[in-house]
């Protein structure tokens, strides 16, 4: 039996997958203790009960998904709201360092799925697939690039960078809050009742109060939201026809990074920053659950042995890197810890996956205005850049 959504009906649904991930977050201790965010709760359950409609061969969906790629970019826009040179400055060692981590961390998902690719006989570009095009690269950088392989003639790069790439997006969802508390537990770090408002000056938790959103805040920030969503979108397809490979939703994202900049130099204009970031959070929380509900699990039953080794081995190093690396790289201290969750997101999965990652381990315990201002410039402004940079030279030595 076919069961047909529509695009509009496709949004509600995820609406009421991400209520049921918030009813189950609250009612099993088992997720409130280790962070797991509540979309990614929801639209697991959602995708396993398609699976076993799939298996059972009783019942299928046809769910339409134009709107989820709305929210991606309205979403990915929002963080390019964010993305102030002002603030920057302030937090410009520690964004300076994970740079560098990423790059680092980049290279050694590249070498381990060169490494395993002799024992299985594989082409180092279909293994490659596994590496930093599906962990760091996600769903966005595996469509692009799994097209190009194959036609040098690598067969079936597409269909494992995608099933790669979903495996990595669940793991990455998995393992990033649970990484966070630990860290933030065993090292007592919420001792430090002092943290650092990158939009004014330190100040303290408990005596911070919420700023009230105005109507008219809202109102601009949609319109200044789909603003920069037309005249990226103009831009994305620019960089496409001279031959650049990046996600969809770059060019909406520099293009909301300018018009932030421009607003706070020469302050001609106001951006309703706050009341963007709220339209943010509801669009990360609607596309996640979207991007996890219509999750295909069969595909990655349809990986072979030597993917899924070579996946598991991805899982590993992310652990390891996140908790002995990253950490204690930077300061050690409660930002650290939920960067270092916000990474094991964005590492395997996508930069939404570690937004959700790091709102779970904020709203349980306090905030980290600087793990929300470092981790999406890093993990969309400098990765996909740097990742399909190197997988352009690899591509050039092993074609």
């Amino acid at each position: 039996m076919e069961i047909k959504v529509n695009m509009i009906e496709a949004v509600a649904l995820a609406i009421v997958v991400l209520f049921v991930g918030v009813f189950l977050k609250r009612k099993i201790k088992f997720f409130e203790r280790f962070c797991i965010p509540a979309p990614v709760i929801g639209g697991l359950l959602f995708s396993f009960i398609t699976l076993a409609g799939y298996c059972t061969d009783i019942f299928f969906f046809t769910i339409e998904e134009n709107l989820k790629s709305i929210f991606m970019l309205a979403f990915f826009t929002t963080i390019g709201y964010g993305a102030s040179f002002k603030r920057i400055k302030r937090g410009s060692k520690d964004l300076v360092i994970l740079m560098v981590l990423v790059v680092i961390l980049i290279i050694l998902q590249d070498i381990i799925a060169f490494a395993i690719a002799p024992v299985f006989d594989l082409h180092p570009l279909l293994a490659l697939c596994t590496g930093s095009v599906s962990m760091v690269g996600g769903h966005g950088t595996a469509l692009a690039w799994g097209p190009e392989f194959e036609k040098i003639g690598i067969v079936g790069a597409s269909g494992v960078a995608v099933a790669a790439a979903t495996f990595g997006l669940v793991a990455g969802s998995l393992i990033g809050g649970p990484i966070g508390r630990r860290l933030i537990e065993r090292n007592k770090l919420l001792d430090k009742q002092q943290t650092v408002d990158y939009n004014e000056n330190t100040v303290s938790e408990e005596n911070k109060t919420e700023k009230k959103l105005s109507k008219n805040g809202v109102i601009h920030g949609i319109y200044q939201i789909a603003l920069a969503m037309g005249i990226g979108s103009v831009l994305s397809t620019f960089l496409q026809s001279i031959g650049l490979l990046f996600p969809i939703y770059v060019g909406a994202l520099v293009v909301a990074a300018l018009l932030r900049n421009i607003s706070d130099f020469s302050g001609k204009f106001k951006i309703d920053f706050a009341e963007i970031d709220v339209i943010g959070q509801a669009c990360l929380a609607i596309f996640l659950s979207m991007a996890l509900m219509t999750l295909k699990l069969w595909q990655l039953a349809e990986l072979a042995v030597p993917m899924l080794v070579m996946l598991f081995a991805q899982i590993l190093l992310m652990i390891m890197f996140a908790y002995f690396v990253i950490f204690r790289f930077l300061d050690k201290d409660y930002d650290s810890a939920v960067i270092t969750a916000g990474v094991c997101g964005f590492g395997m999965g996508a930069t939404p996956n570690a937004m959700a990652n790091m709102e779970a381990l904020t709203f349980r315990y306090r905030p980290s205005p600087k793990a929300f201002l470092i981790v999406p410039i890093v993990g969309v402004m400098f990765a996909d850049i740097i990742n399909s940079a190197f997988i352009l030279i690899l591509v050039n030595i092993f074609k």
